[in-house]
């Protein structure tokens, strides 16, 4: 019988037991005696955010299928877990056998936003790991995925590998080079030798970084033979036939996501400069609507959801939407589930599609000019017109809507007081049109006008990777005056005005564009207590002003100056097929207040036309 890991008296005393026991609907259990390689998948986050994402359930039915292979789950424990599993000395566990972390041949950890770093040592402090890769001899390897692997260096220390690209492609090719490894019980960094000749796999230890006396760096090179200069990301080309997790485990806690989710495509067309999903998931590839069709009724019927959601950079721009929402009009009615759109453009098509599938009074639109001016809009390359967005807001009103998210951004490239003047102005003019499309007579009441904005961060393979950020300061400073000018409009009752608070943001552009040094400095936050720093109220600024000052670590060396166009940047040994020289002519177009025509309207000539398909090939 299987034994919990953690005691009846510590789940009676920790919040949301359920987190910890595993034996969910869907989850796969096997026999250990059967398998040759145990594999446990980490989201360092509480369970119900990591529950939520579609990758590693992919992953998860995908190892599964292996008969060699049992992939188990495991989530950061919160607050009052972690310090119980201190005080009682208890190893992380994985959900579904219970067994300690260690016990495993490889620990993988996707990687989504920098704020959980702090998290990731958690994870290893927790499971006994030895936090650098360096220390480690017989422990599991650890292995890192995800978006944030597109600049891996400031956790280059603490991992043995990372997977740069879509799972789908060499992971196979991987596990069973291990497990070829294991038979003939060879040494690990024998293994890492060869597994760094896989496409798509980086082993920092392999190279060696220097740094010029300005603190930028050198040189990145290989320090053996054999090991590529460049590691290209994988990309799964046909998403016509690939795995799918028709049977994704359903969570006994109400996940952040608590639905059925359904992949339509993967990257996206728009081109928008400061977006890096938009480049690093080039070039955009669909799926089939037949086999979407086929999911959907598959997933809904596995799992009881009465939810589910379309996912995509940009739904809107599937070819195939109008058949597939049709489909899952007529389907979800009869099981009375919910149709979730999030990532639609604001036109009468979309807006049309909404009002079949939303109760119009219970929800909000919400819509994304990004930016205040058309200037700043073509600075970023929106690809989205002032006349477009109030046409957008009228049909909404005129459609039944009376409540719209906005949501801008502060500290963009070029940016002037104009432009902040101008999500203010924008705001009240999306309120205007209101009053003056519906007569008095037929409105529900004021409208209802929610803008918001979040700090500009500069990340990699974006055209503003050479970009200057912000300081905390003058974050303030602009939130202020965005404030300022909202008191100032006519229809300012019907306003409201909500911005982030910068420090978290300040810490994120340093994780984002930082090199191996900032390792030290993530260390030392972890010990002076730094966990789920995502999280508000669990986020202390002050560990990490000490840490960098204490590991002598300039915030500003990160954040506040320009790139050369020329600087070796950390990230540069990594081959997404958008080339450099493509983002360089964006990041001088957009000085220069130029735009770019989306995919399907014109190829820019990105590079991504090496992978062989998609949206490339389609004219």
């Amino acid at each position: 019988m299987r034994k919990l890991a953690l005691k009846d008296e510590i789940l009676n005393r920790v919040e949301k037991p359920a987190r910890y026991i595993g034996n969910e609907v869907n989850s796969v259990m096997k026999d250990k005696k059967q398998i040759d390689i145990r594999f446990c998948m980490c989201f360092p986050d509480v369970y119900e955010i990591g529950m939520s994402h579609l990758g590693i359930q992919i992953l998860y039915d995908m190892f599964n299928q292996r008969e060699d292979v049992w992939c188990e789950r495991v989530y950061s424990p919160w607050i009052d877990a972690h310090e119980e599993m201190k005080k009682e000395n208890i190893p992380l566990f994985a959900l579904e056998s219970q067994d300690p972390i260690k016990e495993f041949d490889f620990l993988g950890i996707t990687i989504q936003y920098e704020m959980c770093y702090t998290n990731i040592l958690q994870i290893l402090d927790l499971s006994k790991i030895p936090l650098f890769s360096k220390e480690r001899e017989e422990e599991p390897i650890i292995i890192g995925g995800g978006p944030c692997v597109y600049n891996p260096e400031p956790l280059a220390d603490f991992f043995d590998l990372f997977y740069i690209g879509e799972g789908e492609t060499v992971y196979y090719r991987l596990l069973d080079l291990y497990k070829e490894h294991k038979k003939k019980k060879g040494k690990r960094r024998d293994f890492l030798k060869k597994a760094a000749q896989i496409p798509g796999i980086y082993v920092p230890s392999f190279y060696h970084v220097s740094y010029k006396e300005d603190g930028t760096i050198q040189s990145f090179l290989p320090v053996e033979d054999g090991i590529p200069k460049t590691v290209q990301k994988e990309l799964e080309m046909n998403l016509k036939e690939t795995y799918y997790p028709l049977k994704p485990v359903v969570p006994f806690l109400r996940a952040t996501q608590d639905r059925v989710v359904l992949e339509i495509q993967r990257g996206c067309i728009r081109g928008c400069r400061f977006c890096q999903a938009g480049m690093i998931y080039r070039p955009v590839r669909e799926r089939k609507v037949d086999k979407l069709k086929e999911y959907a009724s598959k997933m809904l019927k596995n799992t009881g959801y009465e939810e589910i959601s379309l996912s995509s950079l940009s739904s809107s721009d599937y070819s195939h939407l109008e058949e597939l929402v049709s489909f899952l009009i007529d389907q979800c009615k009869e099981q009375g589930v919910n149709i979730s759109l999030p990532s639609l453009r604001i036109d009468s098509f979309s807006l049309d599609v909404m009002s079949k599938i939303q109760d119009i009074r219970k929800s909000s639109l919400t819509f994304a000019p990004e930016a205040g001016s058309q200037r700043l809009r073509n600075v970023i390359n929106k690809g989205l017109t002032e006349e477009e967005i109030l046409g957008g807001a009228s049909l909404a009103f005129k459609g039944g809507w009376n409540r719209v998210k906005l949501y801008f951004m502060l500290g963009l490239p070029t940016e002037t007081k104009e432009d902040m003047y101008g999500i203010a102005i924008l705001s009240d003019k999306i309120a205007r049109i209101y009053y003056e499309t519906i007569p008095k007579e037929e409105r529900k009441g004021k409208v209802q006008i929610v803008a918001s904005t979040s700090f500009f961060i500069p990340k990699p393979f974006t055209p503003f990777q050479w970009a200057k950020m912000d300081t905390k300061e003058e974050f303030v400073k602009k939130a202020c005056l965005v404030n300022s000018a909202m008191k100032e409009q006519l229809n300012r009752k019907s306003i409201k005005y909500n911005w982030h608070e910068p420090d978290v943001s300040q810490l994120e552009g340093v994780l984002a564009r930082g090199d191996r040094r900032v390792g030290k400095v993530i260390l030392s936050a972890y010990k002076k207590g730094s966990i789920f720093d995502a999280w508000t109220e669990h986020f202390h600024e002050s560990n990490w002003l000490e840490a960098f000052s204490e590991n002598h670590i300039s915030i500003d060396f990160y954040n506040t100056r320009e790139r050369d166009l020329d600087e070796i940047l950390p990230w540069d040994f990594i081959d997404t097929g958008v080339t450099k020289e493509f983002l360089k002519r964006e990041w001088e177009k957009a000085l220069k207040e130029q735009e770019t025509p989306n995919c399907k309207e014109s190829c820019s000539g990105c590079g991504a036309r090496k992978f062989g398909g998609g949206v490339c090939y389609e004219n």
